[in-house]
């Protein structure tokens, strides 16, 4: 586990804040990478973050769970870039992403949000 995960994301967990990923996509927008995901956490917009298990170096993306956390944001752990990258329309991994707006899956990401708090 990296130096920067906070919290052990279950697998059936991860798998549902993936689908809500890809609904908020279609239907809500999402922020991609880890330049957009700070600066919607920064602004107060995300509504739920992710973070990629996988990034190296770790620096990339260290910051975002203890400022998402200062912010009261939940974050989710993906194991891997490619996941996340994926599940947010990319066609490349990506380090993070941010659900701005959930669309369809808000209540899906509310529930999500609360499980993730519940984890700490």
């Amino acid at each position: 586990m990296s130096v920067y995960v906070t919290t052990d994301i279950p697998a059936d967990l991860a798998e549902d804040a993936l689908e809500a990923l890809e609904v908020a996509r279609d239907t809500g927008r999402v922020k991609k990478g880890t330049n957009e995901t700070t600066k919607a956490i920064e602004r107060g917009n995300a509504d739920l973050v992710y973070v990629a298990e996988d990034v190296s170096p770790e620096e990339i993306v260290m910051h975002i769970p203890e400022l998402a956390d200062e912010k009261g944001i939940p974050v989710v752990f993906i194991e891997t870039q490619d996941d996340v990258g994926h599940a947010a329309g990319l066609e490349v991994g990506s380090a993070a992403a941010a659900i701005v707006d959930a669309g369809e899956a808000s209540g899906d990401v509310e529930d999500i949000a609360g499980k993730v708090e519940d984890l700490d």
